[in-house]
Formats: C-alpha cells, sequence, structure tokens
C-alpha cells in the first residue's frame, strides 16, 4: 500500500490571506499611533481619548444596538465598493445607489400597506435592492458599450440621484409639519421591531444587519464559488485576456456594476428604514464615500469588509463622546484618514512582513535542519 503524500503547509509569507489580515491590523495600529501623536500635540491624554470612543459606541445595550445599526450601511457600502475592485471597477456612486435604493424602499413603506408581513418584507428588500442594481447598471452599460469611464458615470449619477430625491421626497412622502424631510415610516414598515429596540435599551438596532450578514456569504459565495464571480474577476484582472477565452466582457462589467448598485441600495434601505427612518431633503450621504474606506481596509475580502465596517462604526459612534475631554471629534476621522494611507501603502506593509516572516521560517528550517544532523 502506498504510503499518503504529505501535505506540505506554505509558509505564512505565501499565503495570501494571512499576509492580508496582517496589512490591515499593521494599518489599523498605525493609524492609532497616529492618532495618539495627534493628541499628544493638542496637549490632551492618547489614552483618555480612545477610552472615550470605545465608551460613546460600546458602553452600553444601546450605545452597542445604535452602533451596529450604523455600521450595517458601512458594511454594505463596503461589500459593494469591494465587489466592484474585485472585477476591476471603481463604483465611487455608493451614495446615489444609497439615495435611490432608499427613497425607492421609503416611498414603498409609505404607500403599499395592505401585503402580509412576509411578503411586504421580501418586496421591500426587492425594490431597494432593484433600485439600487438599476442606478449601478447604467453606468455599468456606458462603460461597456461606449467605454465611459465609471469613476465619471457613477459621479454624474450620484448628484442625478440627488435632484431626483430632493424632489420626489417633496412631491410623494413629504412631511406637511417639515417641508425639508420625509414623514417617518412606522415600525410595522420598517426594518426596525418593537422587540429589538426594548431589548437594546430603545437604540436604533434592527433587521438590516442581517441583511448585511446574508450580503457577506453571498457574495463571497458568488466571488469564490460560481463561475459568474470567475469571469467577474478574469475580467477585472485582464479584460483583453478573459475576451479571449471566450468570457463575455461588456456583460461582466454591466452584471459587475448592478450588482455593486443592488449593495448599496440595501444599504440605503437599512439606513432610511433602519437607522433612521426619515429622508432629509438636500442631503448626499457620505456613507457613500466611507464605503471605500471599508473596502481598502477589509482589502475587499467579504468577510474583512464585515470587520472593517463595524471598526469604522464604532470610530464614527464614539467620537462624538471625545468632547467630554476637550479633544475635537475630528480626530477620529483623522485617524479614519491616517489608516486608509496606510492601508494604500499595502506594498509597503507587505513587503515587510513577508521579509520578517520569510526570516522567521528560514531559521526554523536552519534550527530543524541542524537538530537532524545531530
Amino acid at each position: 500500500m502506498a504510503e499518503k503524500e504529505k501535505v506540505v503547509k506554505k509558509p505564512l509569507y505565501e499565503r495570501p490571506g494571512t499576509m492580508s489580515v496582517l496589512v490591515s491590523l499593521s494599518a489599523v495600529l498605525l493609524g492609532v499611533v497616529a492618532g495618539c501623536i495627534l493628541i499628544l500635540c493638542i496637549g490632551k491624554n492618547p489614552i483618555e481619548g480612545f477610552d472615550k470612543i470605545i465608551f460613546g459606541a460600546l458602553s452600553n445595550t444601546r450605545r452597542v444596538g445604535n452602533t451596529v445599526a450604523y455600521s450595517t450601511q458601512l458594511i454594505l457600502i463596503g461589500l459593494s465598493v469591494a465587489f466592484a475592485f474585485k472585477t476591476g471597477l471603481f463604483n465611487i456612486g455608493g451614495s446615489g445607489q444609497m439615495l435611490i435604493g432608499g427613497i425607492a424602499a421609503s416611498v414603498f413603506a409609505h404607500k403599499v400597506t395592505f401585503l402580509p408581513s412576509p411578503i411586504y418584507y421580501v418586496c421591500l428588500v426587492l425594490v431597494a435592492a432593484l433600485a439600487g442594481a438599476l442606478w449601478g447598471f447604467v453606468p455599468g452599460l456606458l462603460k461597456a458599450k461606449f467605454n465611459v469611464h465609471e469613476v465619471v458615470g457613477t459621479i454624474m449619477f450620484n448628484w442625478i440621484a440627488y435632484w431626483l430625491c430632493y424632489d420626489g421626497i417633496q412631491r410623494w412622502i413629504v412631511d406637511p409639519k417639515i417641508v425639508v424631510k420625509s414623514s417617518p415610516v412606522s415600525v410595522g414598515q420598517s426594518l426596525r421591531s418593537t422587540f429589538l429596540t426594548r431589548i437594546t435599551g430603545g437604540s436604533y438596532f434592527n433587521y438590516g444587519i442581517l441583511i448585511a450578514i446574508a450580503c457577506v456569504v453571498v457574495i463571497w459565495f458568488i466571488l469564490d464559488k460560481t463561475n459568474l464571480g470567475f469571469a467577474l474577476k478574469a475580467t477585472g484582472s485582464n479584460r483583453f485576456c478573459a475576451e479571449y477565452a471566450g468570457i463575455k466582457v461588456e456583460s461582466s462589467i454591466m452584471s459587475s456594476m448592478a450588482i455593486a448598485g443592488a449593495l448599496a441600495g440595501l444599504a440605503g434601505l437599512t439606513y432610511y428604514l433602519g437607522y433612521s427612518n426619515i429622508m432629509e431633503v438636500g442631503k448626499m450621504p457620505g456613507e457613500g464615500f466611507d464605503g471605500i474606506a471599508v473596502a481598502l481596509l477589509g482589502n475587499s475580502n467579504p468577510f474583512g469588509v464585515f470587520f472593517a465596517g463595524l471598526f469604522f462604526g464604532i470610530l464614527k459612534m464614539g467620537k462624538g463622546s471625545l468632547s467630554a475631554t476637550g479633544i475635537p471629534p475630528e480626530i477620529a476621522d483623522a485617524i479614519i484618514a491616517t489608516i486608509i494611507y496606510f492601508t494604500a501603502t499595502s506594498v509597503i506593509l507587505t513587503k515587510f512582513w513577508t521579509d520578517v516572516l520569510r526570516k522567521r521560517h528560514e531559521k526554523k528550517l536552519a534550527k530543524s535542519t541542524t537538530g537532524k544532523e545531530e
């Protein structure tokens, strides 16, 4: 009987997943160090500052619920940007796709009140996803058919969405008492739940987090386990090689942007019918751009994006408590920006960790060889 072949494990520095985690953790650590230096420069205690950030985001059940609720849309927008990155595209239109998904879901919630709950919620999710998918598909179509760069197309569509919502909110769902915002969506028509609100001390915690978790798993499955994911990643790696291999490149581009748009549309649903229950006239959601940071820190990996979204949610929700220490809340934004800068230098960080792990591996091999010789 033939002996079973021994499975030789790759060294740590040859494992892409391990290196990605190390790069992301290094970027966070360096960002925190930079934040400490900034806080010291204004004559304050950095330990007290970070303690207040954690306190503001996680000190009690209500704050934890609010932090998770806010992080939900960051996760979904991060997934949207990451999915486009994986397929060689840059979806900078998350804000517009959020708005379109949000207004479609809000109008549906206000107008459709006769469906049974299970059917209503399925339809609500589909409406937001389809609206966002349409808003992502059109720039994808322009890119595929007319070579209009997706950055230009999505930025322009952000402002088209902005003005459509500016008019649409006042036309269809305006609050007659305060004309600069929509009429509030009732708890029964939103992603919120009286039960969830009660057990989290009156927070905005809602079922949106379940949508985010489901999307993380689905996007991971599409990218790593399906022919569609392979075709999309091949197109992103080299459009011409993919075309030569028989992959329909134009369809891949349009599909990628549509899926990215659907994820951003769901972010609009979880924001405007979960974390909030209104839409404000004349407000462009900044979360669409925060998603770029989340995708970069998560290394465009769905599971990495999930944890990056939670991390940025903690910083965003906790920064309000910095004022109590005399530290400007903008320090938290500076920390986020610094983390992104270090993440963008992943080549340098990757080289650093590769050298460290290679030397460690070589020393280990040398010790084991010496031991055998003896």
